[in-house]
């Protein structure tokens, strides 16, 4: 065991060194990165094993001292974790709803959120019984939840993926938080790969969805790929959880695709009740929200930042702090972690930041390019996050684009990559 821990922090030290060297450049990484918990960590990736032929990896993150199975796993310092609480642990859909001002009782029927997963999660409709009726949500049986392949099979599914299963309960009960009024299609893949992957997004489309998101991503490999295109469809992805080291990921780059980035939201004695910052754990060996400049996508001409000459990552924000994450409900256990289990990651980001935009149920008249509003409006309609970066000690920004690491030095002093314009105060921008 110790020695499968020692490769994968090996293979975490050979990423981080080819990413500093392509982000001196403004590329984007060169492999996906899997976070490896380090000394004193307390969350670890879901997807941190890649099958042979992967190229793509999940972006939840799970901690390690809530929740599992007894004897499982070791919490930080060696701790004992809780046993398998009957009690979530970690902001639940009301506050979520407050913090970022959703009409989410209200709003959002007739939309279809279509979730990109790799491998069967074989208690998805049970778990996601089990989440809405803790949090006394309605309940979304037949017709409401439909878990397909990526050929649009309900019965000869891919076989399961307990890893990525974590990563699918996180994106089931993400929807289920901010719009519970919604239908949820899971569309899951054969692997990991980005043509099957692709293919699975694709076939979501084809099935009807208003909503599309991709909680994973890999290197940059083009400028474009239609199965993330879409004129009446809105496309999110996760921009990773690597810092600015870890490079641009794709399909979060391309610029059909509303890139999320991940702040730290927390409890504050203010107008708003919360506070936000840039998520970043990189002192403690740890994670943060992803951001960078492509090195394939062009400009679009809706983006108005200066020194990041091609697409900018990322467009906006939601909470992706671990230590501040959301509770997610998953009995299908992996490496011990079952029942309540709390989440971070900008995989957080994506299904939730799709959920808003079905909450305002404007798919059709966005075209090809959701994001565009956002940048059009220059974040007006959202919560600004002015403060942190995603840098570690070892890191540093090109000297053209500070912005792109460091939160309040956009051209307005708003936009910044780990964040975008910001996290959603309602629905004016979406």
């Amino acid at each position: 065991m110790e020695e499968g821990v020692s490769l994968k922090r090996s293979l975490l030290g050979v990423f981080i060194a080819v990413s500093l060297a392509a982000c001196s450049s403004g590329g984007g990484g060169t492999i996906p990165q899997t976070l490896s918990p380090q000394a004193g960590s307390n969350y670890k990736a879901a997807c941190d094993v890649m099958a042979p032929g992967d190229t793509d990896v999940c972006f939840a993150l799970v901690r390690t001292d809530v929740g599992g199975a007894p004897g499982a796993h070791l919490g930080a310092g060696g701790a004992q974790p809780e046993a398998g609480s009957s009690t979530p642990v970690g902001y639940g859909p009301s506050t979520l709803q407050a913090a970022y001002a959703l009409p989410s009782s209200t709003a959002g029927s007739g939309q279809t959120v279509a979730l990109i997963e790799s491998g069967d999660y074989p208690t998805a409709q049970a778990d996601l019984n089990t989440y809405r009726s803790e949090y006394g949500l309605p309940a979304c049986g037949s017709g409401c939840f439909t878990k397909v392949s990526q050929t649009g099979s309900t019965t000869s599914l891919p076989a399961e993926n307990a890893s990525w299963a974590e990563e699918s309960a996180l994106d089931m009960d993400m929807v289920s938080a901010i719009c519970p009024n919604c239908h949820i299609l899971m569309v899951e893949a054969n692997s990991a790969t980005d043509a099957n992957l692709a293919a699975a997004a694709a076939e979501a489309a084809k099935l009807g969805a208003t909503e599309i998101s991709n909680s994973y991503g890999g290197s940059e490999s083009g400028a474009s790929n239609a199965s993330y295109s879409y004129s009446n469809i809105v496309v999110t992805a996760s921009s990773g959880d690597s810092g600015y080291a870890g490079g641009v990921e794709q399909p979060c780059s391309y610029a059909t695709v509303v890139c999320t980035g991940g702040s730290s939201l927390k409890a504050a004695s203010n107008a708003r009740g919360y506070t936000e910052t840039v998520w970043n754990d990189l002192s403690a060996g740890d994670g943060a929200a992803s951001s960078g400049c492509s090195k394939d996508v062009a400009k679009p001409a809706w983006q108005t930042d200066k020194g990041c000459t091609k697409r900018s990552e990322s467009d906006v924000s939601f909470d992706a702090d671990p230590e501040n994450g959301v509770a997610v409900y998953d009995s299908t256990s992996y490496e011990g972690y079952v029942g309540w289990l709390e989440f971070g990651g900008t995989s957080v980001a994506s299904p939730a930041i799709a959920s808003v935009y079905a909450l305002a149920g404007n798919a059709a008249s966005l075209g090809s390019n959701a994001a565009q509003t956002i940048w059009n409006d220059a974040g007006s309609g959202l919560w600004s996050v002015t403060s942190g970066n995603n840098l570690s000690g070892r890191t540093k920004c090109g000297s053209a684009y500070p912005y792109i690491c460091t939160a309040g030095t956009g051209d307005d002093g708003v936009y910044s990559g780990p964040t975008g314009w910001g996290t959603p105060d309602g629905l004016t921008d979406f």
